[in-house]
């Protein structure tokens, strides 16, 4: 238990994180889909990785958690009312902290802002790091599919955290795409649109640089600070799982 623990434990906590935007939900994700696991691990064929699987029981009391909140207030901050100045990309120095801590919170308030199938696609691909198939895997869809919702959400992130992130400068790529992303609804992408905008991509230095930019963005939220499971709720689990 303590070796399943140690290995997925931070990146349960921190999926709850991202995809709820509160702490008090990550802990209860994080609770629920550990018992869950451990109720039903002997009945894990390894089709896919464990991890992955852990994504999909995650995923699963994410929206529960959601369902609950309908109609009430959104608690995360408003990507407005984030400190109005722009955060300088230089983390370097003593305060190095406080700069991940004031990305962090720019990041949290864009992907909150994002519909919840492109937000789940950028924080399994960029910021989770797993690949286009776990992702969509984990989702339950097509890898086109996974793709083509990863390519609108890197979009709209990139033009949400340009109003306050200062970074390298990497305009939001060329017109071109943007014009054909914007005339597609999102049940209208099939492989084959999807096949056209990965090779554009791959030839097109502008949205190729633009997508690496964004990716090394997002990429920060893997180390902001607060990520870590607190030592309460860690205390909570364990015992939690004695009990069952």
């Amino acid at each position: 238990m303590e070796q399943l623990l140690a290995r997925h434990e931070p990146s349960v906590y921190r999926f709850g994180l991202r995809m709820c935007g509160n702490e008090d939900d990550a802990r209860e994700v994080l609770q629920e889909t550990l018992l869950a696991t451990f109720k039903n691990l002997a009945s894990f064929r390894g089709d896919s990785k464990l991890s992955t699987w852990l994504y999909q029981v995650a995923r699963s009391f994410c929206t529960k958690q959601r369902r609950r909140h309908e109609g009430e207030p959104a608690e995360h901050a408003a990507l407005e009312d984030v400190e109005a100045r722009r955060v300088v990309s230089d983390s370097t120095g003593p305060d190095a902290r406080t700069h991940a801590r004031q990305v962090g919170e720019v990041i949290q308030a864009a992907l909150a802002t994002l519909p919840i199938e492109q937000r789940e696609a950028i924080v399994l691909r960029d910021v989770e790091g797993l690949s286009t198939e776990e992702a969509a895997d984990v989702v339950g869809i097509e890898v086109y599919a996974l793709k083509s919702r990863l390519h609108r959400a890197r979009m709209s992130l990139k033009q949400s955290l340009a109003a306050v992130l200062d970074d390298d400068g990497t305009e939001l790529g060329c017109e071109g795409l943007r014009q054909e992303l914007s005339s597609y609804a999102a049940s209208e992408i099939d492989q084959a649109a999807c096949a056209h905008i990965e090779e554009h991509l791959q030839t097109c230095a502008q949205c190729s640089a633009a997508c690496e930019s964004l990716k090394r963005t997002v990429s920060m939220c893997r180390s902001i600070p607060g990520g870590e499971v607190p030592v309460t709720v860690r205390t909570a689990v364990r015992r939690a799982l004695l009990r069952h």
